[in-house]
């Protein structure tokens, strides 16, 4: 009888052993592909947020070079084109036009861009009133990563409003000047052939120090989340929000680059990313040549803190 118990707790012990040790790796498992999922995630957002908000400044851009739809007392009437782009207004039409056709990369080198953007601008609005919105459409404007060759199209419109009123070329003798960003229909088509419905909704402070300062918040909430800049469903199929926690800040004297922020991203997992790094991990100012870094943290199912650190 003793010998059977003793077999017994033996096998129990075994037993329990391999349940653990399975446990053990299904947890690992999970975690690696949450992993893989949070750095796709991280990596889809910042691709998508910060083409955004590269084709609305040249939208606001190439407005405000024109006297016309500025409202600017003087200045020529012709539009601004950024690297890569070609520029067509139509001032007669209702609402007035003006459609931006990409075909090149990106002044940073980064992206090279197909497709278009099309500003709609009511009759009589002048840009640099406050309160002034206009309409941009996103037509199958399509971003390939020289880096990698990853692909990313975006379809959708979305609501840009001048709150504060004042145009950038004037920015130096004002304080601030505040725009908002609204959309509730961006369409993201990626590389994997996933389509998927984004939300957007950033309010973008521009100041003067050395150059143009422009931060970004968030303005959105969904249930309890709030200060949320972008939320949808991820190329996955997982519902996620984004939350900007401190202002994602680009420098003019730092050619333009993102240089601090951070962001909350939650649904299918919590994880935070601190940008502005050096490879360490630390904030770290302007390099004079190489990448900034950006630091992914989250915990897994298993409970261990995972971190990534990477360039952008």
């Amino acid at each position: 009888m003793k010998k059977n118990v003793r077999l017994l707790s033996i096998a129990t012990l075994a037993l329990l052993t391999a349940f653990s040790s399975c446990k053990k790796e299904t947890q690992a498992s999970s975690d690696d592909q949450a992993s893989t999922e949070m750095q796709t995630h991280s990596d889809d957002y910042n691709d998508v947020s910060s083409n955004v908000d590269e084709a609305d400044n040249e939208a606001v851009a190439a407005i405000e070079t024109s006297a016309f739809l500025s409202g600017k007392t003087a200045g020529t009437t012709g539009m601004a084109g950024a690297c890569g782009t070609t520029i067509v207004a139509d001032t007669v039409s209702v609402p007035r036009t003006v459609t931006v056709t990409f075909n090149g990369n990106n002044c940073a080198g980064t992206f090279y861009r197909t497709g278009s953007i099309k500003i709609s601008i009511p009759e009589g609005l002048r840009w640099r009133n406050a309160g002034a919105a206009i309409s941009i459409s996103f037509q199958s404007l399509k971003l390939k990563r020289i880096s990698d060759n990853k692909t990313i199209t975006i379809n959708g419109t979305q609501t840009v409003t001048n709150v504060s009123g004042g145009l950038l070329i004037n920015l130096p003798t004002l304080q601030s000047i505040v725009h908002t960003i609204t959309s509730d229909n961006m369409s993201i088509s990626f590389d994997d052939n996933t389509q998927r419905t984004w939300h957007i909704a950033r309010k973008r402070t521009f100041t003067f120090n050395n150059g143009v300062v422009l931060r970004i918040s968030g303005t959105g909430t969904v249930g309890s989340a709030t200060n949320l800049a972008e939320w949808g469903t991820n190329r996955l199929g997982h519902t996620f929000t984004t939350a900007i926690q401190e202002p994602v800040t680009f420098r003019q004297d730092c050619n333009g680059r993102l240089t601090s922020g951070q962001i909350k991203h939650e649904g299918f997992g919590t994880s935070t990313v601190t940008f502005g790094l050096n490879a360490n991990g630390e904030p770290t100012s302007c390099p004079a040549s190489g990448s900034f870094y950006l630091k992914l943290v989250w915990t897994g199912a298993s409970g261990t803190p995972r971190t990534v650190i990477k360039p952008y």
